[in-house]
C-alpha cells in the first residue's frame, strides 16, 4: 500500500499520496470550528485506479477524526458517496 501522508496548518490540511508539490492522490478538507472539519475535495491519479485509494483517504480523516473526537462534514461527492453507504463510520459524521 502506498505512504498516505498528512498536512495540517490549523485551518485547512490534507492526506495525500506522493511528494508534497507532486500528489498522486489527494483528500483536502477545511476546519469549521474546533468540533468538525469539512471534506471538500478528493482526487486520484488515473494511474491508481482501482485501488481503492479513495477509501483509504478517507479511512485517515475517520481516523483523525476519531483521535480528536471531531465531526465530519463531506461536501466532497465522493467522501458523500462512501458516507452514504457506509454506516460504521456514522459516528463522525455532521448531522
Amino acid at each position: 500500500m502506498l505512504e498516505i501522508k498528512h498536512h495540517d496548518n490549523g485551518s485547512k490540511g490534507e492526506f495525500y499520496i506522493g511528494e508534497e508539490d507532486q500528489h498522486l492522490a489527494e483528500m483536502t478538507y477545511s476546519w469549521a470550528g474546533s468540533d468538525k472539519f469539512i471534506i471538500d475535495h478528493t482526487w486520484v491519479d488515473d494511474s491508481l485506479r482501482g485501488q481503492h485509494v479513495g477509501r483509504h483517504l478517507l479511512d485517515q480523516a475517520v481516523d483523525l477524526a476519531r483521535q480528536k473526537k471531531v465531526k465530519i462534514l463531506p461536501l466532497c461527492p465522493f467522501a458523500k458517496s462512501v458516507f452514504d453507504k457506509d454506516t460504521s463510520i456514522h459516528d463522525v459524521l455532521f448531522k
